[in-house]
Protein backbone atom coordinates (compact mmCIF):
# COMPACT_ATOMS: atom_id res chain seq x y z
CA UNK A 1 0.00 0.00 0.00
CA UNK A 2 3.26 2.28 -0.06
CA UNK A 3 2.83 4.14 -3.45
CA UNK A 4 5.98 6.22 -2.56
CA UNK A 5 8.88 5.38 0.38
CA UNK A 6 8.11 5.21 3.42
CA UNK A 7 10.62 7.54 4.57
CA UNK A 8 8.63 10.69 2.01
CA UNK A 9 5.16 9.34 3.61
CA UNK A 10 7.01 9.99 7.09
CA UNK A 11 8.08 13.77 5.76
CA UNK A 12 4.33 14.72 4.46
CA UNK A 13 2.41 13.52 8.17
CA UNK A 14 5.45 15.39 9.78
CA UNK A 15 5.05 18.41 7.58
CA UNK A 16 0.81 18.40 7.99
CA UNK A 17 -1.32 19.42 10.89
CA UNK A 18 -0.26 17.31 14.58
CA UNK A 19 -2.24 14.33 14.64
CA UNK A 20 -5.19 15.57 18.10
CA UNK A 21 -4.36 13.86 21.22
CA UNK A 22 -7.85 12.26 20.75
CA UNK A 23 -7.50 10.63 17.78
CA UNK A 24 -3.28 9.38 18.80
CA UNK A 25 -4.72 7.34 21.69
CA UNK A 26 -7.45 6.29 19.55
CA UNK A 27 -4.69 5.01 17.12
CA UNK A 28 -2.79 3.27 19.53
CA UNK A 29 -5.64 1.52 20.92
CA UNK A 30 -7.00 -0.18 17.71
CA UNK A 31 -3.19 -1.09 16.72
CA UNK A 32 -3.34 -2.89 20.42
CA UNK A 33 -6.46 -4.54 20.76
CA UNK A 34 -8.86 -4.51 17.09
CA UNK A 35 -7.87 -7.45 14.05
CA UNK A 36 -6.99 -5.28 11.20
CA UNK A 37 -5.65 -1.89 12.55
CA UNK A 38 -4.47 -1.55 8.82
CA UNK A 39 -8.09 -0.54 8.05
CA UNK A 40 -7.73 2.72 10.16
CA UNK A 41 -7.16 5.65 8.22
CA UNK A 42 -4.09 7.28 10.33
CA UNK A 43 -2.87 10.28 10.87
CA UNK A 44 -1.96 12.01 7.36
CA UNK A 45 -5.67 10.60 5.87
CA UNK A 46 -7.12 11.60 8.50
CA UNK A 47 -5.76 14.98 8.84
CA UNK A 48 -7.11 15.56 4.81
CA UNK A 49 -10.63 14.56 5.85
CA UNK A 50 -10.58 16.55 8.29
CA UNK A 51 -9.31 19.53 5.90
CA UNK A 52 -11.99 18.53 3.35
CA UNK A 53 -14.62 18.61 6.05
CA UNK A 54 -13.96 21.90 7.12
CA UNK A 55 -14.00 23.78 3.41
CA UNK A 56 -17.37 21.77 3.20
CA UNK A 57 -18.40 22.54 6.59
CA UNK A 58 -21.54 19.84 6.22
CA UNK A 59 -24.73 20.04 7.78
CA UNK A 60 -25.06 16.13 7.68
CA UNK A 61 -22.49 13.68 7.54
CA UNK A 62 -22.75 10.02 6.00
CA UNK A 63 -20.02 7.78 6.84
CA UNK A 64 -20.48 3.57 5.52
CA UNK A 65 -17.96 1.88 7.49
CA UNK A 66 -17.21 2.87 10.90
CA UNK A 67 -14.31 0.93 12.28
CA UNK A 68 -13.21 2.13 15.05
CA UNK A 69 -14.23 5.57 14.42
CA UNK A 70 -11.08 7.34 13.67
CA UNK A 71 -12.62 8.77 10.36
CA UNK A 72 -15.84 9.60 11.64
CA UNK A 73 -14.41 11.78 14.36
CA UNK A 74 -12.04 13.92 11.61
CA UNK A 75 -14.99 14.42 9.41
CA UNK A 76 -16.82 15.52 12.74
CA UNK A 77 -14.54 18.66 13.24
CA UNK A 78 -15.75 20.16 9.71
CA UNK A 79 -19.11 19.82 10.96
CA UNK A 80 -21.53 23.13 10.72
CA UNK A 81 -23.09 23.98 14.36
CA UNK A 82 -25.56 21.69 15.16
CA UNK A 83 -24.59 19.30 12.11
CA UNK A 84 -25.04 15.39 12.23
CA UNK A 85 -22.81 12.26 11.15
CA UNK A 86 -24.77 8.87 10.84
CA UNK A 87 -22.03 6.28 10.36
CA UNK A 88 -22.99 2.76 9.64
CA UNK A 89 -20.81 -0.48 10.41
CA UNK A 90 -21.87 -3.82 10.40
CA UNK A 91 -19.39 -5.38 13.69
CA UNK A 92 -21.15 -5.21 16.94
CA UNK A 93 -18.05 -5.65 18.42
CA UNK A 94 -16.77 -2.27 17.53
CA UNK A 95 -20.13 -0.57 18.74
CA UNK A 96 -18.91 -0.08 22.71
CA UNK A 97 -15.31 0.78 21.63
CA UNK A 98 -17.04 3.69 18.54
CA UNK A 99 -18.73 5.11 21.03
CA UNK A 100 -16.30 5.01 24.08
CA UNK A 101 -14.07 7.89 21.79
CA UNK A 102 -17.35 9.66 20.51
CA UNK A 103 -18.87 10.28 23.72
CA UNK A 104 -14.88 11.49 24.78
CA UNK A 105 -15.06 14.25 21.33
CA UNK A 106 -16.92 17.27 21.21
CA UNK A 107 -19.85 15.90 19.10
CA UNK A 108 -20.50 12.89 21.12
CA UNK A 109 -24.80 14.71 20.56
CA UNK A 110 -23.92 14.80 16.72
CA UNK A 111 -22.67 11.58 15.66
CA UNK A 112 -25.31 8.65 15.35
CA UNK A 113 -24.29 5.07 14.89
CA UNK A 114 -26.16 2.19 13.29
CA UNK A 115 -25.50 -1.24 13.17
CA UNK A 116 -26.29 -3.15 10.60
CA UNK A 117 -26.49 -3.64 6.58
CA UNK A 118 -25.54 -0.57 5.13
CA UNK A 119 -27.94 -1.20 1.96
CA UNK A 120 -31.16 -1.62 4.14
CA UNK A 121 -30.39 1.21 6.65
CA UNK A 122 -29.48 4.26 4.11
CA UNK A 123 -33.05 4.36 2.52
CA UNK A 124 -34.27 4.75 5.99
CA UNK A 125 -32.10 7.67 6.74
CA UNK A 126 -34.44 11.01 6.22
CA UNK A 127 -31.85 13.93 5.63
CA UNK A 128 -29.93 15.45 2.51
CA UNK A 129 -26.23 14.73 2.87
CA UNK A 130 -23.29 17.56 2.41
CA UNK A 131 -20.69 14.93 2.80
CA UNK A 132 -19.99 11.35 2.12
CA UNK A 133 -17.66 8.59 3.19
CA UNK A 134 -17.74 5.25 1.37
CA UNK A 135 -15.37 3.14 3.37
CA UNK A 136 -16.62 -0.54 4.20
CA UNK A 137 -16.95 -3.72 1.68
CA UNK A 138 -15.76 -2.74 -1.61
CA UNK A 139 -18.15 -5.85 -3.78
CA UNK A 140 -21.14 -3.19 -2.55
CA UNK A 141 -19.25 0.01 -3.66
CA UNK A 142 -21.64 0.73 -6.54
CA UNK A 143 -24.54 -0.31 -4.68
CA UNK A 144 -23.69 2.57 -2.06
CA UNK A 145 -22.97 5.00 -5.21
CA UNK A 146 -26.26 4.48 -6.64
CA UNK A 147 -28.08 5.15 -3.34
CA UNK A 148 -26.46 7.67 -2.04
CA UNK A 149 -26.44 10.33 -5.19
CA UNK A 150 -30.26 10.91 -4.66
CA UNK A 151 -29.88 11.77 -1.04
CA UNK A 152 -27.07 14.12 -1.66
CA UNK A 153 -27.36 17.94 -1.97
CA UNK A 154 -26.39 19.46 -4.65
CA UNK A 155 -22.63 20.54 -4.59
CA UNK A 156 -22.10 17.76 -1.98
CA UNK A 157 -19.24 15.66 -1.94
CA UNK A 158 -18.46 11.79 -1.98
CA UNK A 159 -15.38 10.22 -0.85
CA UNK A 160 -13.79 6.52 -1.50
CA UNK A 161 -11.56 5.06 0.17
CA UNK A 162 -9.58 2.10 -0.90
CA UNK A 163 -10.02 2.92 -4.72
CA UNK A 164 -6.20 2.23 -5.97
CA UNK A 165 -6.66 -1.35 -3.65
CA UNK A 166 -2.98 -1.71 -3.14
CA UNK A 167 -2.31 -0.98 -6.94
CA UNK A 168 -3.82 -4.76 -7.81
CA UNK A 169 -6.33 -2.08 -10.38
CA UNK A 170 -3.51 -2.27 -12.47
CA UNK A 171 -2.92 -6.17 -11.94
CA UNK A 172 -4.54 -8.87 -13.82
CA UNK A 173 -7.44 -10.15 -11.95
CA UNK A 174 -7.17 -13.58 -9.94
CA UNK A 175 -10.10 -16.00 -10.37
CA UNK A 176 -11.37 -16.14 -6.44
CA UNK A 177 -11.21 -11.89 -6.24
CA UNK A 178 -14.35 -10.56 -5.96
CA UNK A 179 -13.22 -6.63 -4.72
CA UNK A 180 -10.97 -5.74 -7.92
CA UNK A 181 -13.57 -6.42 -10.11
CA UNK A 182 -16.29 -4.17 -8.54
CA UNK A 183 -13.52 -1.38 -7.48
CA UNK A 184 -12.42 -1.53 -11.45
CA UNK A 185 -16.24 -0.83 -12.52
CA UNK A 186 -16.96 1.40 -9.56
CA UNK A 187 -13.76 3.89 -10.88
CA UNK A 188 -15.04 4.04 -14.28
CA UNK A 189 -18.55 4.24 -13.03
CA UNK A 190 -17.15 7.42 -11.12
CA UNK A 191 -15.10 8.74 -14.07
CA UNK A 192 -18.36 8.71 -16.41
CA UNK A 193 -21.90 9.31 -14.45
CA UNK A 194 -22.94 12.59 -15.65
CA UNK A 195 -23.97 13.41 -11.66
CA UNK A 196 -20.41 13.63 -10.54
CA UNK A 197 -17.19 15.14 -11.26
CA UNK A 198 -14.82 12.80 -9.74
CA UNK A 199 -10.72 13.18 -9.35
CA UNK A 200 -8.81 10.20 -8.10
CA UNK A 201 -6.05 10.89 -5.18
CA UNK A 202 -3.38 8.97 -5.01
CA UNK A 203 -3.41 9.18 -0.88
CA UNK A 204 -3.07 6.40 0.73
CA UNK A 205 -4.69 3.37 -0.79
CA UNK A 206 -5.90 5.63 -3.20
CA UNK A 207 -9.00 8.46 -2.19
CA UNK A 208 -11.82 9.82 -4.99
CA UNK A 209 -13.35 13.26 -4.54
CA UNK A 210 -16.41 13.42 -6.19
CA UNK A 211 -18.33 16.44 -6.64
CA UNK A 212 -22.84 16.07 -7.23
CA UNK A 213 -23.74 18.30 -9.84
Amino acid sequence: MHFISEDLEDYVANHSQAEPELLAKLNKETHQKIMQPRMLSGHFQGRVLSMLSKIIRPKHILEIGTYTGYAALCLAEGLAENGTLDTIDIEEELVDFQRKYFDASPWKDQIFQHLGDAIAIIPTLNKKFDLVFIDADKENYVNYFHLIVPMMNKGGIILSDNVLWSGKVLEEVKPNDKSTPVLLDYNQLLNTDPRVETVLLPIRDGLTVSRVL
